[in-house]
């Protein structure tokens, strides 16, 4: 709702530069803006959008002449994507090397660690993305932007992957680069906090493996915290997410969503920040059912 007030109350509207066209008539323009209710007060026209939204139309699009969800779902899917993907590697990357670095705690590997996400976190995720960039532009060892490569229907089934997961790159290790340093220092934390409890003190004195004392009786104690954490992590890699899509040029809702902004595409502005706002619930619930089924507590409670 405050979403559709701020984006309605925005100065300017999407036909004020058709207007400027001395080709369309003032009759052709309030005829358009009549037929896309926008000659409507507000609050009529939000009740329309939410009739529209109930339908599975979102609204429809100025610029488009389409219903929202016909649009968003394609760019929907390419986020979700690209946020899997990067979901994805920063966990198997965060979860392991913080029990190593956790089991060397106050060692020289430690302390190499923490500040080397001290730095990546002091850096920007537009900085990051635009090095990368540079980087891939001056050495051509990854294509720079976009989703496919010029001629890809022409390319065979394995071909079409390659080229896809080759362009997936950039974003996805920004926003590994990006979300790395945060969940790596909190798993450190977590496992560095149970490994100096009691139960795991008496666990090495029976002579338990270092492996097995760490994976089967440390991890278990310290992922109640982490498990929470995913549902923050899902929704920080979707919000970075549009902002690297748009530099790195990956079709997902943030260049959408900054068009039509630009644009004054109304319905598209809100459907976009309500899909991501859906992605965003569904990555805490999905949390959330993880934790209940990972503690007893919880399910008791």
């Amino acid at each position: 709702m405050l979403c559709f007030l701020f984006a309605d109350l925005a100065p300017g509207s999407f036909f004020d530069e058709i207007t400027l066209n001395p080709q369309i008539s003032p009759e052709t323009v309030a005829a358009l803006r009549s037929h896309y209710g926008l000659d409507q007060p507000t609050p009529v026209r939000y009740v329309r959008w939410v009739t529209s939204v109930f339908k599975g139309e979102w609204g429809y699009s100025f610029a488009y002449n389409r219903s929202v969800s016909s649009l968003l779902t394609v760019r929907a899917g390419n986020t979700l994507l690209l946020t899997g993907m990067a979901t994805l590697l920063v966990w198997l990357i965060a979860v392991p090397l913080g029990i190593w670095i956790a089991d060397h705690s106050d060692g020289w590997v430690d302390r190499l660690c923490m500040r080397t996400t001290s730095v990546l976190l002091s850096v920007p995720e537009l900085v990051v993305a635009l090095g990368l960039l540079y980087l891939v532009v001056r050495t051509h060892v990854l294509p720079a932007g976009g989703m496919v490569s010029l001629g890809f229907d022409q390319l065979g089934r394995w071909s079409k992957l390659s080229d896809s997961m080759m362009h997936l790159m950039v974003p996805v290790i920004t926003l590994v680069l990006s979300s790395l340093p945060i969940l790596l220092r909190h798993v450190r934390a977590s496992m560095v906090e149970v490994l100096n409890t009691p139960f795991i003190h008496a666990a090495r004195g029976h002579g338990v493996a270092r492996a097995r004392l760490l994976f089967y009786y440390a991890l278990p104690a310290a992922a109640n915290p982490l498990i929470s954490l995913f549902g923050f992590s899902v929704g920080g890699l979707l919000s970075g997410s549009l902002l690297v899509e748009v530099v790195t040029g990956w079709p997902g809702l943030g260049p959408l969503l900054l068009e039509a902004t630009m644009s004054r595409d109304l319905y598209v502005v809100v459907g976009a920040v309500m899909s991501s706002t859906l992605l965003m619930i569904v990555g805490n619930l999905l949390a959330d059912v993880m934790l209940v089924a990972a503690d007893p507590r919880v399910r008791m409670q």
